[in-house]
């Protein structure tokens, strides 16, 4: 068995947090606590402690005028985690699943698995479209 463990601090709240600035980050100029609070229906204190928790990790960093920036060890992890989610909301809106019902799956979905799961299941889906389109 191969080990492909992300770092443990990487729970699906955290990947949560990461994966909101990544997303802020396009449609807004910068983005702030209170912005990802209001993202993800957070409470403003739960979002500055885990803003604290990932500046400290090495996630994240926030500039004096308190924008928050991702490092290239947070940037990984969104990015991996957003992929996941587009990826998931995509597949489960192919096979007929409501798009609300997909988004809302996807976000479970794309923190529960390993990146070997991940990958295979990718890998899989991706044969079996390329084999229906010839």
């Amino acid at each position: 068995m191969h080990s492909d463990k992300k770092d443990p601090i990487l729970t699906e709240s955290v990947e949560d947090y990461l994966e909101s600035v990544l997303v802020l980050s396009t449609q807004l100029p910068y983005v702030r606590s209170v912005d990802v609070a209001s993202h993800l229906g957070f409470s403003k204190p739960s979002v500055s402690h885990a803003v604290k928790l990932l500046n400290e990790e090495g996630f994240l960093e926030v500039t004096p005028s308190k924008h928050l920036i991702l490092t290239e060890k947070g940037r990984d992890a969104a990015e991996r985690t957003y992929k996941r989610h587009q990826f998931f909301a995509q597949m489960l809106v192919s096979i007929g699943v409501d798009p609300q019902v997909a988004e809302e799956d996807a976000c479970r979905l794309e923190h529960v698995i390993s990146q070997e799961t991940f990958d295979a299941i990718v890998r899989y889906y991706t044969h079996e479209n390329t084999s229906k389109e010839q």
